[in-house]
């Protein structure tokens, strides 16, 4: 076949049909002009094998048989094959780019709520676990500010008491005694308020909280499983002596012990520097604190419950007087024949006590308190915070994949297009040709194929 550029473009499609042999043979005859005899016929082979495709095409108008069923193929099944190809394509598309903005808005919640978190503890969230024991070193001064900070809530105390006086007279106990302790006196020991004095000397249980806990693999001495070799040992050059078995241990000039020793001398003028035993002093100078009693009020967890209960009790009481005094109608008060305190010196008196048992129920407090007293809790909050980062990773992933199988959508979809339009294109000149020639047979008359592609 010579090289020809229309030829080259009939030929690239993937079936051929009767009018593309027709114009074929059209350009062959102008390529093959050289082989015409005068009889006009061609002596080309190329010219003669098309001749005879032709020629059995239209053998009982085979051709049109042919064209039609083709026109049928693609207009029922090519076409909206493509285009259900296309809109499945366009519908990947859409679903991948819904789940890649899913998987985003889910990274920033996870990554916001990590350092939401951290921000809480005061950490940055590299080496957790190394970091929340640093922040351990902070606890005492937090927990000293806040029993400073307790101090004007020291008539809000003393109002309640008065109220409990008046109500139950002289079966009125000491109400919030911890509490009380704890304004007038600051953040002392379990041991002072258990005892009423100071520690001579406090002693603090170490804390033990692992950080790493993996280990390097260089830590582990791999010996093998071959038997050590000491090398041949010859015994021959020790002297073990003459193997007198029998004979006696010499333990050098040892006398021996005197048996009659006087165990009944006067102890009586050994002074107690000599004898070695130490009297503590009595008073209030107290002793050691240990364990729990070393601990502070606020750092003992079974006192620092204590003291934000009393504190709700005490901010319960301020609200129901806060309600009398608001109130128009005052007949049912408890406290009409006391001094009545204004509404805004009880309004005082509520914010403060809010206010420190915020401070005492803060979370990054509370979260530092179960720390130190729980080596647990550690792996726990670690652990939540690395799954928080795990799920950022994990949503950077997926919205990464359906990412990638967006652009995998749009490039099939952007393939499928122009394979489309040339059908279509081809279909229309397939429908065009088949009226023409329907039209020849019929002396000229117009011919039109009703739906066909016009419709697509």
């Amino acid at each position: 076949m010579p090289v020809h550029d229309d030829i080259a473009t009939l030929l690239s499609g993937s079936y051929i049909n009767y009018f593309h042999c027709l114009k074929i043979i059209e350009i062959l005859k102008q390529t093959e002009a050289d082989t015409k005899n005068i009889f006009g016929r061609y002596g080309s082979q190329r010219m003669k094998d098309w001749l005879d495709v032709v020629k059995s095409y239209e053998k009982e108008n085979l051709y049109l048989a042919e064209a039609a069923q083709m026109l049928v193929r693609n207009i029922n099944y090519e076409i909206p094959s493509l285009k259900k190809q296309i809109a499945k394509e366009e519908q990947i598309q859409l679903d991948c780019e819904k789940k890649h903005l899913e998987y985003l808005k889910n990274e920033a919640s996870s990554k916001s709520e990590f350092l939401t978190l951290c921000k809480q503890l005061g950490i940055e969230g590299n080496k957790i676990k190394k970091e929340l024991v640093e922040r351990l070193q902070e606890l005492p001064e937090l927990y000293d500010k806040i029993g400073k900070s307790l101090k004007p809530i020291l008539p809000a105390i003393e109002l309640y008491s008065a109220f409990t006086k008046y109500v139950l007279g002289d079966e009125a106990s000491q109400v919030l005694p911890l509490l009380k302790f704890m304004v007038e006196h600051g953040n002392t020991t379990v041991y002072e308020w258990t005892y009423g004095e100071a520690p001579l000397s406090v002693e603090v249980d170490p804390i033990h909280i692992e950080v790493d806990d993996d280990k390097a693999a260089g830590d582990q001495i791999d010996f093998g499983d071959d038997a050590i070799d000491f090398g041949a040992i010859d015994t021959s050059a020790i002297d073990f002596g003459e193997g007198d078995t029998g004979g006696e241990i010499d333990w050098g000039n040892i006398d021996a012990a005197p048996t009659d020793v006087d165990l009944s001398a006067d102890v009586a003028n050994i002074s107690l520097e000599e004898s070695g035993i130490v009297v503590e002093e009595a008073g209030l100078q107290g002793g050691v604190a240990k364990g729990r009693e070393a601990l502070t009020l606020l750092d003992n967890p079974t006192t620092s419950n204590q003291l934000v209960e009393q504190l709700l009790e005490l901010e319960s009481f301020l609200k129901m007087r806060v309600y009398e005094t608001s109130t128009v109608e005052q007949t049912f008060s408890l406290l009409q024949q006391l001094p009545a305190e204004s509404e805004a010196a009880l309004g005082g008196m509520l914010g403060a006590v809010q206010r420190a048992a915020a401070d005492l129920t803060a979370p990054h407090i509370l979260h530092l308190h179960n720390v130190k007293h729980s080596p647990r809790y550690v792996d726990v909050l670690s652990g939540q915070l690395e799954q928080k980062l795990s799920v950022c990773s994990k949503m950077c992933r997926l919205a990464e994949r359906e990412a990638e199988r967006r652009r995998g959508a749009e490039s099939r979809a952007a393939d499928l297009r122009p394979l489309l339009a040339r059908i279509i294109q081809r279909t229309k000149e397939l429908q065009a040709q088949i009226e023409a020639d329907i039209s020849k047979k019929y002396k000229g008359r117009p011919v039109n194929v009703i739906g066909g592609v016009k419709f697509l």
